[in-house]
């Protein structure tokens, strides 16, 4: 993922900052407790296509 990109993106539904899970290839916006997937390099930033991060995620 491009950082200058990543500074440009924000969570579609909070308008929070992101940040970026490579290991799980998905872009992650805590206050939203979401996880946005990150396809073939190309960020789905759709809240239907995201998934709810779990406590023990928000913790680490």
């Amino acid at each position: 993922m491009d950082p200058k990109l990543l500074e440009l993106l924000v969570c579609p539904v909070t308008k929070g900052p992101l940040t970026y899970d490579r290991e799980r290839q998905e872009l992650v916006s805590r206050s939203a407790r979401l996880a946005y997937p990150v396809r073939d390099g190309i960020p789905v930033l759709l809240e239907n296509e995201a998934r709810t991060l779990t406590d023990e995620e928000l913790e680490q």
